[in-house]
């Protein structure tokens, strides 16, 4: 095992593009930042591409990456991911569909979260429809507010699926499943639309002018990866902080424990300090700990340019400041800091692009430093990492630094 402390801190979505509202700087640029503009002085500062060109710029894969595993090589789906951490050990034979609950009003998608529905709604609701549609050929599984879990047996490895955050506002007909196993799924969503619809809290939703959870949305299925654990791969062990499945299911696939935080919401009002606390808490007992902060994609998703950048703020202050503060107590580190993709406000949804990052071990003179954390500023340095699950390893090797 390493003797060094590695800390990541995962920003999610905060890399955004120039937005006019905002005197044509992005959501980074313009929220005062000095915890991580002070990082960005003092450490290594560049570019990295964590989405692969030809997948999907999700953060199931950018934060793969992030770990160090190729996501061409290991990505299965998000849902199998998130199943891991809820303890949910499907059959060779079953696939594992994220399933969102959403808000469908005429023939639009209006809202791919059905407004943020609280985890004891979703819970409520999700027991409802085990009850009506639970079979041994499907099976619902309940997670954090929107994000729930349909297991299905049978091979969907050719079944097309969209992710519903990216097509907000559209006609939603559109972008039902299709291609072999695609019956099956459409039936399914078109019989959750009656039970949910006259159940009697989505009607109370309604009438507090709450969107309501009218339909089922599954999307990226798949089987369970395999990769190697991070103490053989890395001889790094030690916990993930994040609020919500996803993340906790990657560090599950890579032998990683995670901490459970009263509070973590994975929107902008999260838990900060219990969060840190749990993090702190991994430093002083591992010599690895990843930390992830969901709130800043959510605003991208929302499109609300103002909500990000009070985001940004809070990660800075509440999350970097305190954590950069603690991890210097140790005399051999690394820090890593970054986002996992951008999530602009303009199209409300991620892209591929290349995202700042920067990295920090005590007593060594970085290469490529820059004045600010920005998107502009990591560019101008010219360090780009076109491959981003090469990254942590070149880092912790000292390849790159």
């Amino acid at each position: 095992m390493r003797k060094e402390k590695t800390l990541v801190i995962i920003g999610d979505g905060m890399a955004d593009e120039p937005l006019e509202e905002l005197g044509g700087r992005t959501p980074l640029e313009a929220a005062a930042t000095p915890a991580m503009d002070s990082l960005a002085r003092e450490g290594f500062t560049g570019l990295v591409r964590n989405v692969p060109t030809g997948m999907e710029p999700g953060s199931d894969v950018a934060i793969m990456s992030i770990l160090g595993y190729d996501p061409s090589v290991f990505y299965t789906g998000r849902g199998p991911l998130e199943a891991l951490s809820m303890g949910i050990r499907p059959a060779d034979d079953e696939t594992v569909f994220r399933c969102n609950f959403v808000s469908l009003i005429d023939d639009l998608l209006v809202d791919y979260s059905a407004g943020h529905i609280t985890t004891a709604e979703s819970a409520e609701l999700i027991a409802a429809l085990q009850d009506k549609l639970g079979s041994d050929r499907a099976r619902f599984h309940h997670g954090v507010s929107f994000r729930n879990l349909l297991v299905c047996k049978g091979d969907f490895s050719r079944t097309k699926t969209y992710a519903p955050h990216d097509h907000m506002d559209e006609p939603w007909n559109r972008y039902l499943p299709s291609g072999p196993g695609s019956e099956f799924l459409v039936n399914l969503i078109e019989e959750s639309m009656a039970p949910l619809c006259s159940h009697t809290l989505n009607r109370k939703r309604v009438d507090a002018g709450k969107k309501p959870a009218n339909s089922i949305w599954p999307w990226s299925g798949g089987r369970l990866p395999s990769i190697d654990p991070y103490a053989g791969k890395f001889g790094l062990e030690g916990v993930v902080v994040s609020a919500v499945d996803l993340v906790q299911g990657l560090g599950a696939a890579a032998g990683l424990a995670a901490a459970k935080v009263p509070g973590a919401t994975g929107m902008v009002d999260t838990n900060y300090e219990g969060k840190v606390a749990a993090a702190i808490d991994s430093m002083e007992k591992h010599n690895f700990t990843l930390i992830h902060v969901e709130g800043m994609d959510e605003a991208g998703h929302i499109g609300d340019p103002e909500l990000k950048m009070e985001g940004v703020r809070r990660f800075d202050s509440l999350v970097v400041a305190p954590l950069v503060e603690y991890i210097r107590k140790y005399d051999d580190f690394l820090l890593l800091l970054l986002p996992d993709h951008p999530t602009p406000i303009r199209i409300r949804t991620h892209n591929c692009d290349p995202v700042p990052f920067v990295a920090l071990r005590p007593g060594v003179r970085s290469p490529a430093s820059a004045p600010a954390f920005t998107e502009a500023a990591a560019r101008a340095t010219g360090i780009s990492v076109l491959r981003g699950h090469t990254l942590l390893e070149s880092l912790l090797n000292g390849d790159l630094y």
